[in-house]
């Protein structure tokens, strides 16, 4: 058996390069569940977060996401994402479609802004058709889809996997 000394709050592990992954989500039904997927962002080294409609964080659930983690509210996503566009990002939207890969076979551009769909409506159609690819995480069991905080968070953590270093 291993001897082993838990190390809680372990200092952040230094990135060679900051993240090129904004997140992007429109107006969200829960607060929690924002509060839950800033925090990953946080944890991920994600710089920047896209918000809609009357965002607002749980600190308690949040923690110091907010302290690294840019946050910009918008009125809506279309405007925003065409503009990242023109700025050189790849937009792949989380969502369950005819034509979305699997998460797990996707290669993820260094410069994404991944979209993530409200928790009841998923990626509005006017955000949808704007998208360059739709990834979807497969589900084996029931309900058929993961919650979305959950869903950005393992989205955000296979892009991390990929780039790793930044």
């Amino acid at each position: 058996m291993g001897d082993f000394a838990q190390q809680r709050h372990r200092s952040p592990t230094p990135l060679a390069r900051p993240r090129e992954l904004i997140v992007a989500c429109p107006p969200m039904r829960s607060n929690v569940n924002l509060s839950r997927l800033a925090r990953a962002a946080g944890c991920f080294g994600v710089r920047r977060m896209i918000c809609c409609g009357t965002a607002r964080l749980v600190s308690k659930i949040a923690r110091d996401a907010s302290e690294s983690l840019s946050i910009e509210i918008h009125r809506t996503l279309p405007a925003v994402v065409e503009r990242l566009r023109g700025e050189g990002y790849t937009l792949v939207g989380l969502e369950q479609t005819n034509d979305s890969q699997s998460l797990y076979e996707f290669a993820f551009p260094r410069k994404t802004v991944l979209v993530i769909g409200n928790e009841r409506f998923g990626i509005q159609p006017d955000v949808l058709r704007l998208l360059d690819h739709t990834v979807e995480i497969p589900v084996y069991g029931t309900p058929d889809s993961h919650n979305a905080a959950t869903a950005a968070a393992m989205a955000i953590y296979e892009y991390c996997r990929q780039f790793p270093n930044g």
